[in-house]
């Protein structure tokens, strides 16, 4: 089971691992180990999150969301299979927990008159500064 906070845990049936030789550190224990980690988890059978989350998760990793219904987390950062297991389930309470809530909506502001006043003043001092910098013109 997954815990990713107080409110929402994750059940281990909707979590699949797959092991892998790594291409990470490890010397020659990258070629006889299998120590990547890539974690399933089964997003679209799973019924503690809501819709709006699982479509919030899939539109801020396009990357890790499947065609079937899955989101793909892997590791190879470590020489262990627990580390990287343990990597690769935290990686994905991270991602759950900044999707939890919706992003919150911009509010459009606009420029004050104080502003657009202070800008075309600057634009005026600056052509001043360019104007008496010219070489008078010669008869």
């Amino acid at each position: 089971m997954l815990v990713v906070d107080d409110k929402l845990t994750i059940e281990a049936r909707y979590l699949v691992f797959r092991f892998a030789r790594s291409r990470g550190p490890g010397g020659q224990n990258v070629n006889k180990v299998e120590t990547k980690v890539e974690l399933r988890f089964q997003l679209q059978e799973c019924s503690s999150l809501s819709l709006a989350h699982k479509r919030r998760l899939c539109a801020a990793y396009p990357a890790n969301a499947t065609d079937g219904g899955e989101f793909l987390v892997t590791s190879d950062r470590f020489r262990s299979r627990e580390r990287n297991r343990e990597d690769a389930l935290q990686k994905l309470a991270a991602a759950l927990r900044e999707t939890r809530s919706p992003p919150k909506p911009r509010v459009p502001t606009r420029v004050s008159r104080a502003a657009k006043q202070r800008r075309l003043d600057d634009k005026k001092q600056r052509a001043s500064v360019k104007r008496l910098r010219r070489v008078p013109p010669t008869d």
